[in-house]
């Protein structure tokens, strides 16, 4: 049977590390368990994209919840499927504070990627998961901005793209805090996202 972690918890397997706040370690520090950790690092809060719905979308549209980014495309065969899968299971092992996470899907592929084909596809893993594209030029910078690899690979009288199939999180307040690489399992993924929700300042 699958646990549910819940903010409690990861506070209290935590709990050791509140010896430190008594040796002058920075009490405003998160410690995360298995993403990678890039507080210190300053990257995609200038990206400007649409939604299916036309309208646009800033990192500011989504202050007050924790945000999660994926890249990719539509027509992938399995890792863009499996980082939204695993986003569903994340949610659900996260409990109440799962309603908290915004999970955002950025197209690399705007030339096939519409956006009714976008909102459908990402609706269909969760009714809360949002898409945005852009126009080539506009992927293509915001990709550069989160340091995202992505390229055709010729497949017959089409293309596919090889891309970077890592997740980034920021928290309520629009700061970066960890990426998510895609070996991580959801319960690992959903424990480091609850001690992001704790972070306060």
């Amino acid at each position: 049977m699958k646990s549910v972690f819940s903010r409690r918890a990861v506070l209290g397997s935590l709990s050791v590390l509140g010896l430190g706040l008594l040796t002058g370690c920075d009490s405003n520090k998160p410690s995360f368990k298995y993403a990678k950790d890039l507080s210190n690092t300053i990257m995609g809060r200038s990206f400007k994209l649409k939604d299916p719905q036309g309208e646009t979308r800033m990192l500011t549209n989504y202050r007050g919840v924790v945000v999660m980014i994926f890249f990719g495309f539509t027509q992938c065969p399995a890792v863009c499927p499996t980082a939204l899968a695993r986003a569903v299971k994340i949610k659900k092992l996260m409990g109440r504070d799962g309603d908290r996470l915004q999970v955002i899907f950025i197209t690399l592929d705007p030339e096939r990627d519409t956006p009714k084909v976008l909102d459908a596809y990402v609706k269909a893993f969760d009714p809360s998961f949002q898409a945005l594209y852009g126009t080539l030029e506009q992927t293509a910078a915001t990709a550069k901005e989160f340091g995202v690899f992505y390229e055709k690979i010729p497949s017959g009288d089409t293309y596919t793209l090889s891309h970077t199939a890592t997740s980034y999180v920021y928290d309520s307040l629009g700061r970066l805090r960890l990426s998510l690489s895609a070996s991580l399992t959801a319960q690992e993924c959903a424990e480091d996202l609850l001690t992001v929700m704790e972070v306060r300042s």
